[in-house]
């Protein structure tokens, strides 16, 4: 019998840095790390490209993002939901 793979995807929280392109947002993934030597935690920051089919998305909204197939050149990402609204 062949078994069935169950594939749980990525998802990571940030806040939407861009919204200029149409149906593409800019994602901002804050991310504490612990130095290797020092030991202090630095916060290191990473930007993914995310597509948005309703284009509802805004400046400083708070959304939750997950991995798909390739979208584009930069687009691997896909919105799940918007989890907070910007004020």
């Amino acid at each position: 019998m062949s078994e069935v793979k169950i594939s749980q995807k990525t998802t990571k929280v940030g806040v939407v840095d861009s919204n200029g392109a149409d149906k593409s947002i800019v994602v901002k993934v804050e991310n504490f790390v612990r130095h290797p030597l020092y030991g202090k935690f630095v916060r290191t920051t990473s930007s993914f490209m995310a597509h948005d089919e309703e284009n509802s998305c805004n400046l400083g909204d708070r959304v939750l993002i997950e991995e798909c197939r390739p979208l584009s050149k930069r687009k691997r990402w896909r919105v799940r939901k918007i989890i907070e609204r910007a004020q």
